[in-house]
């Protein structure tokens, strides 16, 4: 055994049993250790003249040390150069940039054409270079001491597949866990999903159910709570608008949790692994609603009750005694879950909010779109300007402002017949039979397009000549929308109309002329 895997301690045990007249072969029996090693040990401290002497007055360990490193050379590996020394150069450089053992590996196989490496060298040559080069500042976990009230952790953890006796099948399922950073006292509830909204309802469980709210909460990088992480101490995270307005309400602060440190929400993280290992993997599930009843009941007579090995107290007494008077508040006005939702206004001039359909102004169309969602009303904006506020409608429904649709198209989502004849009513009784006239022209194809584009035409000009470009059209039989256009271009609906009766004489057809219209000669004698 080489020098630096000698025990001093083992040594010092070594030196004692040789003064009690112990041989090698029980000593090497006793402590484990190889004759050999223990001979030349032996050897080392003869020479240096300790080895005599009472068995309660034995050489210091750093004597000890000192005398085997200069007499007995530790042994050295077969092979002294690494496999992958050539390389060293970029392992170290992907090494002090965080990258592992298999990924360096990786890295040089894909770039160094030359590359002929194995992943165990790569891995020995790694640690070589950690212990070469020591420990670091930041590779202390510096323990974080928490005021009664002050800070709570939160975080999900995967369960496996739960039996949902809404639907009838296995889902996936996670707890939730909230822990309080002095007391160690936790809240815990299964769900089926992390949405938003399972996410803010799940804290407002766990504050009614500790009866205050703590001042700070370390949150987890998932999406439903912090949309970008905060990379750096003056990155500033992005706060998902609902979960800051949660915060809002209640009035706590949210620390996001740096990406990949479980470190720095250690308390939750062992939370979330206790529940696991002590709930269920001894509770046989049987559906998610037994589950969470069992839960809680394991929750308040287990796990709050137990000995924690940090604090030697049980969570719930330290919770009692000195904690929950140290909760804010609750807040004496209802909460009401509101969801933020970055929207598209799609081509309709709406944007699609859980099954039903908001309007917006036409000039953001294909733009994102903010939705600020209530159980009661949808309010949009365009970054900070207000668009427009909508009350729930049902799934599948339209909520439509008529002053969101471009002015000259908006009447045009109507399709009920009923809706026009109306509309031309308004206008006066001749719009009202040509209309009629118009969709009574076929009974096989719809005449709904040409009344909504005569109808919106008419209504450019003032009552008075809609009335008499109808009158005329329908006298001439003219009643298609460019005949109209074009009488009331050309100002024709100005000029009087013919008799009537002498239309009477030509309602065979349109192009028949009147008898006035021919002249009749008299004849020559």
């Amino acid at each position: 055994m080489g020098a630096k895997r000698t025990d001093m301690h083992k040594l010092q045990e070594v030196v004692r049993l040789h003064r009690l007249g112990t041989s090698s072969r029980t000593i090497a029996r006793q402590l484990r250790m190889g004759r050999d090693t223990i001979r030349a040990s032996l050897d080392a401290i003869r020479k240096a003249g300790l080895l005599d002497g009472e068995p309660s007055d034995l050489p210091d360990l750093d004597v000890l040390r000192a005398l085997i490193e200069e007499h007995v050379p530790s042994k050295q590996a077969p092979q002294q150069v690494s496999s992958v020394d050539r390389w060293r150069g970029q392992i170290e450089k992907l090494r002090g940039r965080g990258a592992g053992p298999t990924a360096i590996h990786d890295h040089l196989r894909l770039q160094e054409s030359d590359y002929v490496g194995s992943l165990s060298a790569v891995k020995r040559l790694c640690a070589r270079l950690d212990r070469d080069r020591g420990p670091e500042a930041t590779d202390v976990a510096i323990p974080v001491l928490t005021a009664p009230g002050e800070v709570a952790q939160v975080d999900f953890g995967y369960v496996g597949k739960i039996y949902d006796p809404e639907r009838g099948v296995l889902r996936k399922a996670w707890i939730f866990v909230l822990v309080l950073g002095f007391s160690r006292h936790m809240y815990c509830e299964i769900v089926f999903d992390q949405k938003a909204e399972t996410w803010l309802s799940l804290h407002v469980h766990a504050f009614k159910s500790f009866g205050g709210v703590p001042k700070m909460i370390v949150p987890d990088n998932l999406k439903a709570a912090v949309v970008r992480a905060a990379f750096a101490v003056d990155d500033d995270p992005v706060i998902h608008r609902s979960y800051r307005e949660l915060a809002q309400h209640f009035g706590f602060q949210i620390d996001p949790a740096p990406p990949r440190e479980p470190k720095k929400k250690g308390k939750v993280e062992r939370g979330v692994r206790y529940v696991k290992g002590n709930f269920f993997k001894a509770w046989e599930s049987v559906d998610i609603h037994e589950d969470r009843r069992q839960l809680q009941r394991w929750n308040d007579e287990i796990a709050a009750k137990r000995r924690h090995g940090t604090t030697g107290r049980a969570p719930i007494e330290l919770f009692e005694e000195e904690e929950r008077g140290a909760l804010l508040d609750l807040p004496k006005k209802r909460w009401e879950l509101v969801l933020w939702k970055k929207v598209r206004l799609h081509t309709d001039s709406h944007v699609q909010i859980d099954g039903a359909f908001y309007s917006a102004s036409w000039h953001c169309l294909h733009q994102e779109l903010w939705a600020h969602c209530t159980p009661h009303s949808i309010v949009l904006y365009h970054g900070d300007r207000h668009l427009r506020t909508h009350g729930r409608v049902p799934r599948g429904q339209y909520s439509t402002f008529e002053d969101d649709l471009p002015e000259h198209r908006r009447d045009l989502r109507h399709r009920s017949r009923q809706f026009w004849v109306d509309r031309v009513r308004m206008i006066g009784s001749e719009v009202e039979k040509l209309a009629q006239e118009v969709f009574g022209s076929d009974d096989v194809v719809s005449k709904l397009r040409r009344v909504q584009a005569i109808v919106t035409h008419l209504e450019s000009f003032p009552a008075r000549r809609a009335k008499a470009a109808a009158r005329r059209a329908r006298h001439f039989g003219c009643t298609d929308y460019a005949s109209i256009k074009n009488i009331l271009k050309k100002g024709i609906d100005l000029e009087p109309l013919p008799e009537e009766s002498r239309r009477e004489w030509s309602k065979g057809s349109q192009f028949a002329r009147q008898p006035a219209e021919f002249d009749f000669a008299e004849p020559k004698e």
